[in-house]
C-alpha cells in the first residue's frame, strides 16, 4: 500500500498547505490529496482556501500526483466548470491529476440557496455530471440536455493528452455500487473491508484509496486534545456530515462527541501511526492519504519520514 499525503483546506491556509506539500515530497510521500470545501467543519479549523487555486500553486512546488478529496460537481460547482478546472489541473501536473468526486455535503453546497437533494437524487446528479465532464475532456463540442444539467455548445480548448481518472467517493452500498460502475477508482475514509470488497468485486479490482488523519504533539494527551478541539466532527455518526448546513450546526452536533470517539493516530510514538496504516492495508486499500491535524505538522511529517514510511516499506 502506498502512503501519500492529505492536505486539509478546512484547517490550513495557502502558505501552510504549500509548505506541507513541499515537506511531504521531500519526506517520500507518494502523492497529494486536497480537500474541496467552501466552509470548514467548525470555526476551530478556521480556513477554506479555493481548491483550484491551490492545485495550480501546488503543481509548481511539488512534483507529485495530485487529486481532489473530493469535489462535488453538482450544486455549488456546475460540472462544466469542474471539467474545465480539472482539465487545467491535469495539464499543469503533466497528466498526474485525479479528480475525486462525491455527492457532497450541505455544509458546502447549500450556499446558493437551493434545496439540498436526497441521497438518491444526489447520486443521479453525480452520475450525469461525470458523464458531462468526460464528454468535455474529449475536446469536442458538447451539447447536452439531461435530467439535471444543460450544456449548450461547450468546448474545452485546454485538455490533457490522456483521459482524467475519476475516483468516486462512497460510504454506503448505493454510492459504492455507483463508484464501481462509473469510477476509475474508489474513495473512502472508513477502514471497512466490506466497502472495499464490494467496490473491488463490482469494478473488476480497480484502485481503492482512503484518507485518514494524524495528530502530532509532544505527548499523546496533548495530541488528543488538539485532535478533539479541531476535528470533533470525525466522531459524528450516521449521515449528519452530509446534511448539517453550517459550521455552527456542526459545533452544536459535536457536543455529543467525546474525546475517546476520535480514532485518529495521535502522539509522537510511531506505533499508533503504524497501527492505523495497517488497519487500512488490511481493509484492502491501495493507497492511504494521511493528513496532519494541528500546528505541529512539520514534526509529524518528520516522524513519518524517519519512522513510519521506512517501516511500511520495509
Amino acid at each position: 500500500m502506498d502512503i501519500a499525503f492529505g492536505l486539509s483546506c478546512e484547517e490550513y491556509g495557502p502558505a501552510d498547505l504549500l509548505r506541507q506539500a513541499t515537506l511531504a515530497a521531500e519526506a517520500g510521500f507518494t502523492g497529494l490529496w486536497i480537500s474541496d470545501h467552501f466552509h470548514p467543519w467548525n470555526d476551530a479549523q478556521g480556513e477554506s482556501p479555493f481548491v483550484w487555486s491551490m492545485i495550480g500553486a501546488l503543481s509548481q512546488v511539488a512534483d507529485l500526483p495530485i487529486g481532489t478529496a473530493v469535489s462535488c460537481p453538482t450544486v455549488r460547482q456546475h460540472p462544466v466548470i469542474v471539467a474545465q478546472a480539472a482539465a487545467t489541473s491535469a495539464v499543469l501536473t503533466g497528466g498526474r491529476f485525479t479528480l475525486g468526486v462525491g455527492s457532497g455535503e450541505a455544509l458546502n453546497e447549500h450556499i446558493l440557496g437551493t434545496v439540498w437533494p436526497t441521497t438518491p437524487r444526489r447520486l443521479q446528479m453525480l452520475e450525469e455530471a461525470v458523464s458531462v465532464m468526460r464528454a468535455l475532456w474529449s475536446g469536442n463540442v458538447v451539447t447536452h440536455y439531461g435530467s439535471h444539467y444543460t450544456v449548450d455548445h461547450a468546448r474545452l480548448y485546454t485538455v490533457p493528452e490522456q483521459p482524467i481518472p475519476v475516483y468516486v467517493s462512497g460510504f454506503g452500498p448505493r454510492a459504492v455500487d455507483l463508484a464501481a460502475r462509473i469510477g476509475d477508482g474508489f474513495v473512502c475514509t472508513k477502514p471497512e473491508p466490506g466497502l472495499v470488497g464490494r467496490f473491488k468485486n463490482g469494478s473488476g479490482a480497480k484502485p481503492a484509496v482512503a484518507g485518514s488523519k494524524a495528530c502530532y504533539a509532544a505527548s499523546d494527551d496533548e495530541a488528543r486534545d488538539i485532535a478533539y478541539h479541531r476535528w470533533p466532527n470525525e466522531g459524528l455518526p450516521g449521515e449528519l456530515a452530509q446534511v448539517l448546513p453550517t459550521p455552527a450546526h456542526f459545533e452544536q452536533a459535536t457536543t455529543i462527541v467525546t474525546k475517546d470517539m476520535i480514532k485518529m493516530a495521535c502522539g509522537p510514538d510511531p506505533r499508533p501511526h503504524l497501527a492505523m496504516v495497517e488497519t487500512y492495508r488490511k481493509a484492502g486499500y491501495d493507497t492511504l492519504y494521511i493528513a496532519p491535524v494541528g500546528p505541529h505538522y512539520e514534526q509529524m511529517i518528520a516522524l513519518y519520514r524517519d519512522e513510519v514510511l521506512p517501516a511500511v516499506r520495509g
